[in-house]
């Protein structure tokens, strides 16, 4: 017999929605869909999620759907990101647009272009870009280029055709950066990871069996299971034409960093990753690093974050994508009421990642 769920309460729905309010301000997004603002108890100041201005302490903060419900509570205006100024959210959409602006040409638009289509000045233009994008517009451009290229070799297309039909003026330019877009050369990404050296280690710890796998740049995998055997062959099946092979005594000083952060998921790692995803996957995990340990974000406010909030979707294939367990912590999205959705290492494991982190925040 299955018993009907429990509808949250008023309280629980409050307290979901602040803890999405605060991954949105961890992530420092100017949210357009979610028009909040926050005030900070010990300087008597409201300002938007995006503002510049130190994070406070959690403790310390109150949320607010509007400016005027901030100024009734007694806060005042911050003078930097100006809250009480409607027109800074119209700045927001208008920095959306650019990036659609960027997406649908095929040279990239000068600063100077964008900011004039966005009604701003270049140097506010490209500041307000950052805050709500998480890139300068250059760096936005190159990484949607790039995911041009990696679209065009997945699809088996010439290297140089590729680089060219992307947007790149010269091959030497993409191949400047292709190793920070693709996680390794394109011609090698191309070939399944041919050439490409991976070497792991196998071991166990509270959550089962852990395999870490490195490149020359980083971690490149950190997987969760039950069976040794079957790690090793997600592995090779992952990266079927790479030289893979255990690794040696070298490796020990980052396998037991690797179980270390296993061990405290709340507290941050100096590990060296070698992450390979595409511009909007890539935006998507750096969401996911500032969602503080403990706190839980949806895949629609992660969405939001980030500037894309019809992504929804396209931000749950991104986590499911991801396969570096924990260092890229997609452990703490859950879906819109709250329940634990899927996990590529099981949602059991999930939960008991959560609840470590809760504990240590006591």
């Amino acid at each position: 017999m299955s018993w009907p769920a429990r509808a949250p309460s008023s309280e629980e729905g409050a307290s979901s929605r602040d803890d999405a309010r605060w991954a949105a301000l961890c992530a420092r997004r100017d949210d357009s869909a979610d028009r909040f603002v926050y005030a900070v108890k010990t300087t008597g100041i409201y300002c938007l999620p995006g503002c510049a201005s130190r994070l406070p302490k959690r403790q310390n903060v109150s949320f607010h759907d509007s400016a005027a419900g901030a100024a009734a509570a007694g806060y005042r205006a911050c003078l930097r990101c100006r809250p009480d100024d409607p027109g800074r959210r119209g700045a927001s959409e208008a920095i959306l647009q650019a990036c659609r602006m960027i997406e649908a040409s095929a040279t990239p638009p000068s600063l100077a272009e964008l900011a004039a289509q966005a009604g701003l000045s270049p140097f506010h233009f490209q500041r307000r870009f950052k805050a709500v994008v998480g890139l300068t517009p250059a760096a936005y451009a190159r990484a949607r280029r790039a995911e041009r290229v990696r679209a065009a070799l997945v699809e088996g297309g010439d290297v140089t055709a590729a680089i060219f039909e992307a947007g790149f003026n010269s091959s030497g330019r993409f191949y400047e950066t292709s190793s920070a877009r693709l996680g390794m050369t394109p011609k090698v990404f191309g070939n399944g990871g041919r050439d490409e050296t991976i070497r792991y280690a196998v071991g166990d710890c509270w959550l089962g069996k852990v395999l870490a796998a490195a490149t020359q740049r980083g971690l490149c995998a950190i997987s969760l299971g039950d069976d040794a055997d079957r790690l090793v062959a997600d592995l090779r099946m992952r990266f079927a034409k790479a030289d893979i092979a255990p690794a040696g005594a070298d490796f020990t000083d980052t396998f037991s960093q690797v179980l270390a952060m296993l061990e405290r998921p709340d507290e941050k790692h100096a590990l060296p990753l070698d992450v390979r995803g595409a511009a909007f996957q890539e935006r998507v995990w750096q969401a996911l690093t500032r969602i503080p340990p403990g706190s839980t974000a949806s895949y629609k406010d992660i969405a939001r974050a980030i500037g894309a909030p019809k992504a929804a979707r396209a931000v749950a294939r991104a986590c499911a994508g991801n396969v570096l367990a924990v260092a890229v912590p997609c452990h703490r999205v859950v879906r819109a009421d709250g329940a634990l959705s899927g996990y590529r290492w099981g949602t059991e494991r999930k939960r008991a990642i959560l609840a470590r982190e809760k504990q240590a925040k006591r």
